[in-house]
């Protein structure tokens, strides 16, 4: 899953309107900003297998400490922790710690049985709604979209950086999604890897979409 991690992200703004978007698009995608670090030291495996699925060419061959069930729950507990002890925000970091841990939730929805329950474990989980375009689709476009508008709807713009902003990452989010469906697999695994990491240029895009927002309650 891809959009619908970053409705997640989006969404939780109304749950913590004191986190900036930026940490939570940190949390939202958290394990999918961890495994492309975790394949370039050639920790977890994922090779490229063109119809594979309906949706993506990539075959998760193995990403337990990035994916299993029981890894993704320790690692919700040392975000929440860390945001914790850094910002002293309890709810803060209760709503990271959900949002890291959703991740997993989503992934099953989609992906083929292949996400582990724990490191070594044979049983698989994941539910297969990438067999079907239509049906990933009808699962990612509605929850990017409310995540969106629960975000927009919580917050006001402060400037035009903050209005135009959000809406060109909205639509950059959706051109990625997009690409990813349309375009050719890629070339090779570390070539995976290395685009996965320019994520991060999107948190820090959420980091500083938030500086020019407000809560929609605030005085203006």
């Amino acid at each position: 899953m891809f959009l619908g991690h970053f409705g997640a992200g989006f969404a939780a703004k109304a749950i913590a309107p004191q986190v900036s978007l930026g940490w939570l698009f940190v949390a939202a995608q958290f394990i999918d900003l961890l495994w492309p670090t975790l394949l370039l030291a050639g920790v977890e495996r994922v090779r490229i297998e063109p119809g594979a699925t309906a949706v993506t060419p990539l075959v998760f061959e193995h990403y337990p400490w990035s994916h299993s069930l029981a890894a993704v729950i320790a690692w919700a507990a040392v975000v929440g922790a860390l945001y914790l002890a850094v910002r002293r925000d309890r709810r803060g970091a209760l709503v990271l710690a959900a949002l890291v841990a959703s991740h997993w939730a989503l992934d099953a929805i989609v992906h083929a049985p292949d996400l582990p329950l724990y490191p070594g474990a044979a049983m698989r989980a994941g539910m297969g709604a990438w067999s079907s375009v239509p049906l990933s689709l009808a699962i990612e476009l509605p929850l990017f979209a409310a995540g969106a508008w629960l975000y927009a709807r919580h917050t006001r713009a402060a400037d035009a950086a903050g209005r135009w902003g959000l809406a060109a990452l909205v639509a950059f989010l959706l051109a990625i999604h997009a690409g990813n469906l349309l375009g050719p697999p890629p070339p090779s695994a570390t070539a995976i890897a290395w685009v996965g990491q320019a994520q991060w240029l999107l948190v820090l895009w959420a980091f500083w979409i938030d500086n020019h927002r407000v809560r929609a309650d605030a005085p203006p």
